[in-house]
């Protein structure tokens, strides 16, 4: 969506880069604080019910295309582990990392194959959504069935997070794509001016 913004605009391929590197920026940037936030505000079993990270990341897929929404989606639990880390209280847990990485990676990968659908028609973003959740929960929850022999987590375990954090998903089912859809709307009204 946001590609076609900035092609609309005659925008230079740098300039473009440029931009989209901003932009993945301040949602990596948001992926490490907003958890942090909902943390200090409601301790860890608020994460694991409202999801936070999953956010920016959704964000980051529908409006920046599989790509760069991929590099938002495996980034953001790793900066945020290397950040965290470094203050004494890693988030992820390092053990979850790797799961974290890859899921989220999925929901991006997901939500951004929808991006050009989205800059049709902003209530693509609504099957974007639905569509990366179901599959990123899918890809941790088989890796966990996979590995559980190797790790401390087990399917029955992360069965039950992902249960807990139905509510998260199903807020950011909604919450996602009317901010997907107030900036499609946005940068349609920009050019629009131009």
């Amino acid at each position: 969506m946001f590609e076609n913004a900035l092609t609309m605009r005659n925008v230079s391929a740098g300039t473009k880069i440029t931009y989209k590197t901003l932009v993945s920026a301040g949602l990596i940037a948001l992926a490490v604080v907003l958890p942090q936030l909902v943390h200090l505000a409601l301790g860890q079993p608020g994460g694991v019910k409202w999801l936070p990270m999953y956010l920016p990341v959704l964000i980051g897929g529908c409006l920046l295309g599989a790509k760069w929404g991929l590099a938002v989606g495996a980034l953001s639990p790793l900066v945020s582990f290397l950040i965290t880390s470094a203050m004494g209280n890693p988030m992820p847990m390092s053990a979850r990392l790797p799961f974290m990485m890859a899921e989220l990676t999925v929901f991006a990968l997901v939500s951004g194959l929808f991006s050009k659908k989205i800059s049709e028609s902003g209530l693509w973003a609504f099957p974007a959504v639905i569509s990366a959740q179901i599959a990123g929960r899918a890809v941790f929850l088989g890796l966990i069935a996979l590995t559980q022999s190797m790790t401390q987590f087990t399917v029955p375990m992360i069965w039950g997070q992902i249960k807990t954090g139905f509510i998260g998903l199903a807020v950011q089912a909604v919450v996602v794509p009317v901010i997907i859809i107030g900036l499609r709307a946005l940068l349609i009204k920009e050019k629009s001016n131009d």
